[in-house]
């Protein structure tokens, strides 16, 4: 039998989900531990192959390093990473000056910070621009250390987009502020909604397949501040 951590909470469905290398399973409080361990069972060949790859990412996740050298993605162009004297910590033509003799895990946290502090001007202008064409109004926006998703809006219309977003090219990110503004409207993904970001955004599922291939390229990098 597969070992998982089980949750229990006030859902109406059982699901099984893969993180970090740990099989978890929601339940709602009144499935039995042997309907539990059916319903595992059931979904052992999804759990084993699934389980196998999220594994490697871990692996590859924990070796990921950043040193003088290495490549960094800043809205959608790469940066090599440089440490010189006397200069100012930033973008230049290619490369991405920090301070020299750091770690690399110096280095990566440097480049976090800098890459928020980029993401929170940059996110903020582009959500002022599309606001002003969707007529929509947020209770608040802010980015967010979200892994998982680029988005989010609450029930109270306060939207959180991830600051990882900010290595995605500029229409790309544009897109994802404007689907979470789309949700002001319709709070769901009906055919509705999806009409809406089609609207202000014609090729939003070209720019969506994009973002993939950037979440999968992030599934193996370890950006957690």
């Amino acid at each position: 039998m597969i070992e998982y951590k089980l949750i229990r909470s006030a859902r109406i469905s059982i699901g099984a989900y893969i993180r970090k290398g740990v099989v978890e399973v929601r339940a709602p409080f009144f499935y039995s531990a042997d309907e539990i361990d059916e319903f595992v069972a059931s979904k052992q060949e999804w759990i084993s192959h699934n389980l196998a790859e999220s594994k490697e990412q871990e692996i590859k996740r924990n070796n990921f390093s950043l040193t003088y050298g290495s490549e960094i993605t800043y809205r959608g162009s790469v940066y090599t990473i440089s440490g010189e004297l006397n200069r100012k910590s930033g973008f230049v033509d290619t490369s991405l000056y920090v301070p020299p003799n750091l770690s690399p895990e110096q280095i990566r946290l440097h480049c976090i910070n800098l890459l928020k502090m980029h993401a929170e001007v940059l996110f903020e202008k582009i959500a002022c621009e599309c606001v002003g064409k969707m007529l929509v109004l947020p209770s608040d926006f802010n980015i967010s250390n979200a892994t998982r998703s680029w988005g989010r809006c609450s029930s109270k219309k306060s939207i959180r987009i991830s600051w990882l977003l900010i290595m995605a090219d500029d229409d790309l990110i544009e897109y994802v502020i404007v689907h979470e503004l789309a949700h002001l409207i319709e709070f769901n993904h009906s055919a509705q909604f999806w009409t809406i970001v089609e609207h202000y955004i014609p090729d939003y599922k070209n720019r969506k397949a994009r973002l993939r291939l950037l979440q999968e390229k992030l599934m193996f990098e370890n950006w957690d501040a």
